[in-house]
């Protein structure tokens, strides 16, 4: 028998308004729980003085509500089981010789931005930072352990204005200790060059600054966590170091892990998304490019799907600002995942023609990855704007899977690359006077990527042709493959280059409060070579290759050498205007494109003008 026990909720509900009838937007409206004395439900009223709590039935509270200025109104309300609609009047205070102290609100907005008291959601069981999230509403953090607010992902996480680890979330909920967190500021209508945010649409875009507690400054803090375990078959260990410094003019921040029992800080996905990416400047003006991807397919693994798991990371961030003007920052991660999986399937057949059947496939696979980036922010005046970070990335990955069978053949595969990706970006905004601005953007990327396939499958030589095993046999013959072996020992080399520009000259001229125009010019220049070589290696060590299909031609069953070539030259006229609650952007964008695909050594050449709305 399977209970569930769920908390019913009714819902209090009214209009909050001055002694003369008028609503008082942004009041803040307060539920405490009459025995656990913890606050339940909160909320603050909208432009019409409305306000709506959310609270378990059958419960007592106390409701607080107050407004700069006016007197706190103070009531008790007994949940029962059906909603209610209380109408709440505030008085203003005009006592002079009377000091009310009062808690701190726990929710205040300031324009785009709403700032949230963390005391006043903790209860004393948080750790981190996410536990304290979590309890704020309207925030939520996901399973990939990104954090989103009103289903809008947050792009950027500040610690006191500075950029944790390039504004990574998933590092900053996980680390930060939730007794170091003063105020959490939730920056809507997000933009990083503060010369643009009224030129340019960023409704969608959300950041978080953390404000640190006075004693969390100018010294260390952190924790420190470490334990020794036994399993069954091997000893566990788990250390966890976790140390930060902050001042006004540096910032250290030291993360670490090594641990065998699962606990994964940063999985192959993380480390792919972390801001080394690389982001086209050109998707608003019509064309995206989605650069293709030679990496190694690995298994998600987590503790409950590994028969082992080891991990380690060493992750450095700082920044430093020499002088008001100039700001320099940087990160250095290394990141070590090492799992395996075994699966075991054993197959019983009731027909005794057919013979029972035990599978065995195993995976290991490894995972190296180091980041770097080093950023430099020069504001020579408000007017004037400097902006240069590069981005690396290197990994060494290998997979191997075995498949044991006592029936089919045995079958084994490994995979290994030694990629790298580096991205620089480099960024000019220059403000003329109030009516015109100037931005220049320009972002290069630079990516080599060498998987190496190896796959071995069992074969028997003597029947080659006989009529009932036409599986790898017939293939191997089709390819032209040495059949003579005791394993077909088949490898594919690859090697994809990848080399892009994305650079473009924006031109804004401010009309009046609600609306500009922005020109555009621009340019995407890519360049991506994908080499391929498929041969099989001998019992005796030496590689064989396929006869040629054409005599001085390499065979396109076995070998394919790419080059693939994009040009995009555009320019476009844009007008913005905000008008309430939405914001129109009519314009057109002229394009210049041309594609060039070579293959097989032959050309194939497009070129095309074309307009878009």
């Amino acid at each position: 028998m399977v209970t569930m026990i769920s908390n019913a909720q009714v819902k209090l509900t009214g209009i909050v308004k001055d002694s003369i009838g008028e609503p008082l937007e942004m009041a803040n409206v307060l539920a405490f729980n009459k025995v656990t004395k913890k606050m339940s439900s909160y909320g603050f009223t909208d432009a019409k003085g409305r306000y709506k709590l959310d609270l378990d039935s059958n419960a007592d509270f106390n409701i607080k509500i107050s407004y700069i200025g006016m007197k706190t109104a103070d009531f008790a309300f007994e949940a029962q089981d059906a909603d209610i609609i209380k109408d709440i009047i505030l008085d203003y205070d005009d006592s002079l010789d009377v000091v009310n102290i009062i808690a701190k609100m726990p929710v205040t907005i300031k324009g785009d931005t709403i700032v949230y008291n963390a005391d006043s959601f903790k209860n004393g069981s948080e750790r981190k930072l996410e536990d304290v999230l979590k309890k704020l509403p309207g925030v939520e953090i996901n399973d990939a352990g990104e954090i989103e607010i009103e289903g809008k992902a947050v792009e950027k996480v500040m610690i006191d204005g500075k950029d944790f680890f390039d504004g990574d979330t998933k590092l900053a909920t996980k680390n930060i200790p939730s007794n170091a967190v003063d105020k959490i500021e939730v920056l809507r209508n997000f933009g990083d060059i503060s010369q643009l945010k009224g030129v340019q649409d960023n409704q969608d875009r959300v950041a978080i600054n953390i404000k640190l507690k006075d004693g969390k400054k100018n010294f260390w803090f952190g924790d420190i966590t470490a334990g020794v375990g036994k399993a069954p078959n091997e000893s566990l260990y788990l250390f966890q170091p976790k140390l930060f410094y902050y001042s006004p003019k540096y910032t250290i921040n030291v993360i670490g892990d090594v641990n065998n029992i699962g606990e994964v800080v940063l999985n192959r996905s993380d480390i792919r998304n972390f801001s080394g990416g690389f982001r086209s400047q050109s998707p608003s003006n019509g064309t995206n490019i989605s650069i293709g991807s030679a990496g190694i397919g690995f298994l998600n693994a987590n503790a409950r799907n590994a028969n082992k798991i080891e991990t380690k990371l060493t992750a450095l961030n700082f920044s430093y600002t020499p002088n008001p003007k100039l700001d320099l920052s940087g990160f250095l991660i290394f990141s070590s995942n090492n799992n395996g999986q075994q699966n075991n399937i054993t197959r019983d057949y009731v027909d005794p023609t057919i013979p029972d059947d035990f599978t065995q496939s195993i995976t290991d696979q490894t995972s190296n990855t180091g980041l770097f980036k080093f950023s430099a922010n020069y504001k020579k005046n408000i007017n004037s704007q400097i902006n240069y970070d590069v981005i690396g990335r290197f990994s060494n990955e290998f997979r191997t899977d075995n498949v044991n069978s006592l029936v089919l053949s045995d079958i084994t595969e490994s995979e290994r690359a030694t990629p790298y990706k580096i991205n620089q970006n480099f960024s000019y905004f220059y403000t003329a006077n109030e009516n015109n601005i100037f931005a220049f953007e320009a972002k290069h990327l630079l990516q080599d990527e060498d998987p190496f396939y190896v796959a071995s499958l069992e074969n028997d030589p003597t029947n080659n042709d006989d009529a009932d095993n036409d599986g790898f046999d017939d293939a191997a013959e089709s390819l032209g493959l040495d059949r003579s072996n005791l394993f077909y020992n088949l490898e594919q080399d690859r090697r994809v280059k990848t080399n892009q520009l994305d650079a473009k000259l924006d031109y804004y001229n401010i009309l009046n409060s609600k609306s500009n125009l922005n020109f555009v010019l621009g340019t995407i220049q890519s360049k991506q070579n994908f080499d391929s070589n498929f041969f099989q290696v001998l019992e005796n060590g030496s590689s064989y290759n396929p006869a040629p299909a054409i005599p001085g031609n390499a065979d396109p069953r076995t070998t394919n050498d790419t080059e693939y070539k994009f040009s995009d030259i555009y320019a476009g006229l844009r007008y913005r205007l905000k008008t309430g609650i939405f914001t129109l952007t009519p314009g057109f964008t002229l394009h210049s494109y041309s594609v060039k695909n070579t293959q097989y050594q032959t050309c194939l050449l497009y070129t095309s003008d074309a307009a878009d709305e």
